[in-house]
């Protein structure tokens, strides 16, 4: 047995010496172990050298561990700390409301009548500062509704200083609406480039400048988009032009604006002739060749009456008119029977009917014509509306304007086109019945002469 366990302790000692031997060469080259001693010494301190490691690594994480935790404890005190701090907060915010309200009734209270007087004057800044913000008056005195504004918007009573402003503005404005000034402002021309102007103002009604109207809007003056023209623009210019003493015509816009801005959105004539459309063109045209055709056939009608009046009063028969003409044909006649007379003259005289009558049929249709197509317009209108309300219903009337402007302005044009073609042909028709009844009595008496004569 004793053999045995030195057997066994030997071929140990070999296999450590074996192992341990490249382990040595290769770390540094330190003498191999040759014995079992000092395998077991290396073994040692290998274990010993971990063991340090080991129990420095413990520390290291024990320590960790502890300042971890105290900064978990740190971090809770401030949390708890906080928590304090926001009770402590709450309850003051809350003192705070209570000492507020029991503050604002101590002021109500001892503010007594000055309340009422608080919220008066803080309306009547409020109204004042937006009837200043449409006033022609602004204009001239720029900047009038900024303090009025501070009024309005504060939480307190207003200063002495506050009320005698509010009280001089009342009065510049009312003392301002009884002038008509002349002065130097900025105003947006037609090309929406500031240029500096001189303005003249009639009270808060209109402002003018050059003879043209102006508008206020957005603290801004500028010319209108389109202006009344006619006696409205003379007027102005009167205005503007007048240094004199005594009085001058002038135009004044009593809804303060209104009223100029409704003639910009009024159709001009030849926007209103647009409306017709197509219908309305030819109306236009039909009315157009229709005068000229009457006209030439009542300035030609006259002229002839004034021929065959003074053919009347001359023996010698004329070619250049139906009367001279008929009494060639009687001088042509003169020795055939008086029923061969008769047919003869009655002939020429037919034959200068058609020349009389020419045209005027043509007028008198068109006449007829011209309404009958300003009801195709109304009729086209009317159709056109209805498509506007089966597509859009009824909600937006402007859908529906189109159409109802094309039938009603082809109503009109058709009766202003009827009109005057009626009078026309009224007028040369006379003129025709005239001529041609001038025609039949001197053929009459032609024949009675002639029967007379042969008797």
């Amino acid at each position: 047995m004793k053999n045995l366990r030195v057997l066994g302790a030997a071929m140990i000692a070999g296999a450590l010496a074996l192992t341990a031997q490249p382990v040595l060469a290769q770390s540094g080259g330190k003498p191999a172990i040759t014995s079992l001693d000092q395998a077991l010494k290396a073994v040692r301190e290998e274990r010993r050298a971990v063991s340090a490691q080991n129990q420095e690594r413990e520390k290291r994480f024990i320590a960790q561990r502890n300042e971890q935790q105290a900064e978990l404890n740190r971090i809770r005190a401030e949390v708890k700390a906080a928590e304090a701090e926001s009770g402590r907060l709450e309850k003051q915010r809350s003192d705070n409301e209570r000492d507020l309200n029991d503050l604002k009734a101590q002021l109500a209270d001892r503010q007594g009548e000055f309340g009422e007087l608080f919220g008066a004057a803080r309306a009547a800044a409020a109204d004042l500062k937006e009837q200043l913000g449409e006033s022609l008056v602004s204009a001239q005195y720029r900047g009038r509704g900024e303090p009025l504004g501070k009024i309005a918007q504060s939480q307190t009573l207003p200063t002495i200083e506050q009320l005698e402003g509010l009280w001089f503005t009342m009065l510049q404005e009312a003392s301002e609406q009884a002038k008509v000034v002349k002065f130097e402002s900025g105003v947006i021309g037609t090309d929406n480039k500031p240029e500096q102007r001189t303005v003249t103002r009639i009270g808060p009604f209109v402002a003018f400048s050059d003879g043209d109207y102006l508008t206020y809007g957005n603290n801004t003056l500028k010319f209108l988009a389109r202006q009344p023209g006619g006696a409205a623009n003379s007027a102005a210019s009167d205005v503007e032009n007048f240094s004199g003493e005594g009085f001058v015509r002038g135009v004044i816009d009593p809804s303060l604006g209104t009223l100029l801005g409704l003639s910009v959105e009024t159709p001009t004539f030849r926007e209103r002739v647009d409306q017709g459309g197509g219908i309305g063109y030819a109306i236009i045209v039909v009315a157009l060749f229709g005068i000229i055709v009457a006209i030439y056939k009542w300035v030609t009608l006259s002229i002839t009456a004034a021929k065959v009046q003074a053919q009347m009063k001359s023996d010698t028969a004329s070619d250049g008119n139906p009367l001279g003409r008929v009494m060639q044909a009687y001088e042509s006649n003169r020795g055939a029977d008086i029923e061969t007379l008769q047919l003869k003259l009655d002939d020429a005289v037919l034959k200068e009917l058609p020349r009389l009558e020419s045209g005027l049929t043509i007028v008198k249709v068109l006449a007829a014509v011209a309404p009958l197509m300003g009801l195709l317009g109304t009729v086209i209108g009317m159709i056109v509306t209805f498509q506007a309300i089966t597509l859009f219903g009824t909600g937006d009337p402007k859908l529906m304007a189109g159409g109802i402007s094309q039938a009603l302005v082809t109503t009109v044009q058709g009766l202003v086109a009827a009109i005057p073609l009626l009078l026309l042909h009224t007028f040369a028709a006379s003129a025709q019945r005239r001529v041609a009844q001038v025609l039949e009595e001197q053929s009459a008496g032609m024949v009675a002469e002639y029967a007379e004569r042969g008797r």
